[in-house]
């Protein structure tokens, strides 16, 4: 019955909360449980929470008296190490916050709790947040849980760990590279980094490149995703960026799939990718044409021209190696070794700045041109599986490449604030699981996940669980 219940989706268990079938109590237990049985050997949950139990134990009550529920009431949920939460350790991944105790909770994380949702605690991120591997010199290393020898990927490994392996059915992320995108093709698992400003930014950190920057939650199924965005989206009156607009439709996902017309690329401007993930992108656009969706091949050749890896490096090197200095000046010795290395890189000139700006408004307009004559973008999420731990250089069928390369097709999407998603679609020749991803016009999620929904009905990685 435990593993019936941690390796139920959210939406699943809110059901069965609503309709007094499961109690808030058992739901929660069975999850603490397995974070007592598995996280050793993982180091996905690197902080709990207090009082998870007592709170379900409100959540039953609710259930009992009849309360109007919220539709999360009861169901357990993680935060990213970078999310405040009130009078709960929030270390940022790093010892200049060891002991950095918030008093106000991120909004993210207060909607979720006004949604009836029980925060079980914080999962673990590389430093800052600015890596693509999960582990910093506070908690340790977290592992794949489909090979311990694996990279997690980042930044938001812990949380894609936590899902995967059923210590958590939901959890939020940050996304500015591919942070939410990268770990959960790596862990098998669904990420969603909604348009820019549907969801506010409020107390998540760091703050800066907020332009860029995304907030999106992560599960194991697409409903799942569509149900968290519906919660966490709206202004909040503090962020600037957040949106005034029409909160996001929910299709119904059981619905046919329309007629789409459905761009893919299997490497292009991503290259080098993988031959594996090539063949797993190949059978995703496959599959979409099968289920009546007009499938084309695009070639997206304008993107070499402006190098969305050395945009966004440039804005890192300029924007946050400027804003970390405040915190890490006095403390250098204390910072990961992988931070100590991107701190040291030069800063861009003012003019490779400001060229670096210009690029992207042009990447940002051809993806405009794009979706004016496809409803979707099918492309790989990473061009590699999940890869050995410290690689500083990857192997991809031969072709050597810089690690941050692992990140060369989620960059692109966050430069331009599309929504975008990843869906498990497949393996690896070593048995590790890959994600296809999806891109859509601005706040056009609703078409994104039916066509991610469409993908998962049918994924030959079905609802399998990673051998811990």
């Amino acid at each position: 019955m435990s593993e019936e219940i941690f390796y139920a989706d959210a939406t699943q268990l809110a059901v069965q909360i609503q309709a007094k079938e499961v109690s808030p109590v058992d739901v929660v237990t069975a999850h603490l449980d397995r974070i007592d049985a598995v996280n050793p050997g993982l180091n996905a949950m690197v902080c709990l929470c207090d009082d998870p139990l007592e709170q379900a134990r409100q959540a039953e009550q609710a259930v009992m008296d009849g309360h109007v529920l919220g539709p999360l009431h009861g169901v357990p949920f993680t935060a990213k190490d970078c999310f405040d939460v009130a009078g709960l350790r929030t270390t940022r991944g790093s010892k200049l916050f060891a002991d950095h105790v918030p008093t106000v909770d991120a909004v993210a994380v207060g909607r979720l709790k006004d949604a009836g949702g029980i925060l079980l605690g914080h999962t673990n991120m590389p430093e800052f947040a600015f890596w693509w591997e999960t582990g910093n010199n506070v908690y340790g290393r977290t592992v794949n849980p489909w090979n311990a020898q694996r990279t997690s990927g980042g930044s938001t490994g812990g949380e894609a760990v936590a899902i995967a392996a059923g210590l958590s059915p939901l959890g939020i992320g940050t996304d500015v590279g591919g942070s939410i995108r990268q770990p959960s093709s790596f862990c098998g698992i669904v990420g969603l980094k909604p348009t820019h400003g549907r969801i506010p930014l409020t107390g998540q950190w760091p703050e800066v490149m907020l332009r860029y920057m995304h907030v999106g939650p992560m599960a194991r199924s697409v409903r799942d995703v569509a149900l968290a965005l519906s919660v966490l989206s709206g202004p909040d009156g503090m962020d600037p960026y957040a949106l005034h607009v029409p909160p996001p439709h929910v299709p119904d996902l059981t619905d046919k799939l329309p007629r789409l017309r459905i761009g893919w690329c299997p490497e292009g401007p991503f290259a080098p990718v993988a031959r594996d993930v090539q063949q797993v992108v190949a059978a995703a656009a496959a599959a979409l044409e099968e289920l009546g969706c007009d499938v084309q091949p695009v070639s997206l050749e304008a993107w070499n021209r402006w190098q969305a890896q050395d945009i966004s490096i440039s804005f890192f090197s300029g924007e946050g190696t400027i804003y970390l200095e405040q915190f890490y000046r006095g403390r250098e010795d204390e910072l990961t070794g992988y931070i100590q290395r991107r701190l040291s890189l030069p800063a861009p000139t003012l003019s490779d700045f400001i060229e670096s700006i210009e690029k992207s408004e042009l990447l940002r307009q051809d993806l405009v041109r794009y979706f004016s004559r496809y409803d979707l973008l099918l492309v790989p999420t990473s061009p590699l599986a999940a890869f050995p731990h410290e690689m500083s250089e990857l192997d991809i069928d031969g072709r050597r490449v810089q690690g941050r390369n692992s990140l060369r097709a989620t960059v692109p999407f966050d430069l331009t604030g599309s929504p975008a998603i990843t869906v498990p679609f497949g393996w690896s020749g070593d048995g590790l699981p890959i994600g296809v991803q999806i891109a859509a016009r601005h706040y056009d999620e609703a078409t994104m996940f039916m066509a991610a929904a469409a993908l998962e009905a049918v994924s030959p990685n079905g609802r399998c669980r990673p051998p811990v």
